[in-house]
């Protein structure tokens, strides 16, 4: 007889499909001795927080969620990119090409196999082992650190939208204190929605040993004595991984108790967070999530509102929100999903003899909607967003590049002529205090904003993507579907990767 411990269902598997030993601990030790493969991990069963018992898990995820975080996590640009957005194509791509450029994967068979688990895993590939230089590696392991810091918060652990501490965290009065250039603070910080505390993490990814894992735990102590009053959990994660063996995680993290955190009503800044994992789950019935997602959509929305017009194409996705609602990870895969499946047979049936903008109203009147998507030149992901969340985008962005009018330093015209002549740590602090005096004209905006991008979110719902675009011709409506394309979505968002250009199998 099977044990308790085995689902009564088939797993779900997708084809881009992948284990991550994780192992959870109270504080950094030394690495484990290959523990990733010959410890007796506990199966994965979904969390809106950190398992009541720390040791190994084997979670599966998909290459989709792994880029997902690729792109939305770490420093956000945008106010150097209200003039030029085409610019943020190159962000895009600077985020995910290192995952692909080093990245691998291989079969695995551990000596105590996880019930669900898919037999293969990540690793280093021979790229990355043998024809790569130590400062490529450097930015490598940066890159791989945050996004997989930022999968485990977010798709694993059911964390909230995540922000770079160094615009200020999440108290206004102690703004200042995080805002020190002299301290060495963690990377981000997140609120826990089941947990109600706030979140303080530091990132560290490569070849992660203990001495790397104390200097992220002090970089957490610091930050956990600015916060010491609130309630707050300290999370350091080390995506460690060396050339022939598998990617693992360590969390090691620290309760701190306190006060609960401050209310929307009590603090005028970063109260977007509202419900575990996804902002989008909760557009319907709150502004500040609203403000929220479109915040953290906006290096995407500038990617498509520049692409040229033969880079963007629209397809076509249940217009039911709740159907793509978090369950495990942020996307809904797509290629298994019957409702999309059965909703595009039918939509494609009267295709050949329609003309685009009837077909376009017919999709909309079975109950589909059509997402604009384009692939960010030089990878192979596409990325997507539904025309409500665009329309709310593209109002933000006419607020924001009001702000950047206005804001001193952000105008080309006001650097100083020897701007060239700044050290690199004297440019690094000019940018960060004007992505600072950015973020805070934003939030002193944001009880003006609410109605505003409300408007323009509800009237997206029947706007064309001519209008929205400001463009005559409407994108390519695509039903037929690219067979080499592996899809996903989340309630207002598209991702797809090539199932052809995945992180390979050895030969």
């Amino acid at each position: 007889m099977m044990t308790a411990d085995v689902p009564d269902a088939p797993p779900l598997t997708y084809a881009d499909s992948f284990d991550v030993p994780v192992l959870f601990r109270n504080e950094p030790a030394k690495k484990p001795k290959r523990q990733w493969r010959t410890a007796k991990h506990k199966p994965w069963t979904g969390s809106d927080g950190f398992p009541a018992v720390d040791g190994w898990y084997a979670p599966t995820t998909t290459w989709r969620e792994i880029i997902k975080a690729a792109t939305e996590v770490g420093r956000d640009v945008t106010p150097h990119l209200q003039n030029q957005p085409q610019y943020a194509l190159g962000e895009l791509v600077a985020r995910v090409s290192p995952l692909y450029a080093y990245l691998g994967a291989h079969p695995v068979t551990p000596r105590h196999p996880v019930p669900g688990a898919v037999g293969q895993r990540l690793t280093f590939n021979p790229v990355y082992a043998h024809g790569t230089e130590r400062s490529a590696k450097n930015a490598a392991a940066y890159r791989l650190g945050m996004t997989m810091t930022e999968w485990a918060c977010r798709s694993l652990l059911g964390l909230g939208q995540t922000e770079h501490l160094e615009l200020g965290g999440p108290i206004l009065a102690l703004h200042g204190t995080f805002k020190d250039p002299k301290r060495k603070l963690p990377d981000l910080w997140g609120r826990h929605e089941a947990e109600n505390i706030y979140w303080l993490i530091e990132a560290k990814g490569g070849n992660v040993g203990l001495p790397t894992l104390r200097r992220g735990w002090a970089q957490l102590a610091a930050g956990s004595k600015v916060l010491s009053s609130y309630a707050h959990r300290t999370v350091l994660i080390g995506a460690s991984v060396r050339p022939g063996d598998d990617l693992f995680l360590t969390i090691d993290h620290d309760l701190h108790p306190g006060q609960p955190p401050l209310s929307p009503a009590e603090t005028d800044i970063n109260d977007a967070v509202t419900g575990p994992g996804n902002l989008e789950d909760h557009l319907g019935d709150s502004d500040d999530a609203l403000i929220g997602a479109a915040r953290a959509q906006m290096l995407a929305y500038l990617a498509l509102r520049s692409a040229p017009a033969s880079y963007l194409r629209t397809v076509p996705v249940p217009a039911d929100r709740a159907s793509r609602y978090r369950r495990s990870g942020l996307t809904t895969p797509l290629e298994d999903d019957g409702l999309t499946l059965a909703m595009r047979a039918d939509a494609r049936e009267p295709a050949p003899h329609v003309e685009q903008h009837i077909l376009r109203a017919g999709i909309r009147s079975m109950g589909l909607d059509d997402f604009l998507t384009c692939r960010i030149p030089g990878t192979e992901v596409h990325l997507g967003m539904s025309r409500t969340l665009f329309a709310a985008c593209e109002r933000l962005h006419e607020e924001d590049l009001a702000i950047a009018r206005r804001t001193p330093g952000l105008r080309a015209e006001d650097q100083p002529a020897d701007h060239q002549e700044l050290s690199d740590d004297a440019e690094e602090e000019q940018r960060l205090t004007q992505r600072r005096i950015f973020r805070e004209q934003q939030e002193e905006a944001r009880p003006r904003l609410r109605p505003l991008l409300r408007d323009a979110y509800e009237r997206g719902a029947t706007s064309d993507w001519s209008d929205l675009l400001h463009r005559a011709q409407e994108p390519e409506l695509d039903l037929e579907g690219d067979p080499a394309l592996l899809e996903a979505a989340t309630p207002e968002t598209y991702l797809a990767v090539s199932r052809y250009n995945l992180p390979p199998l050895p030969a």
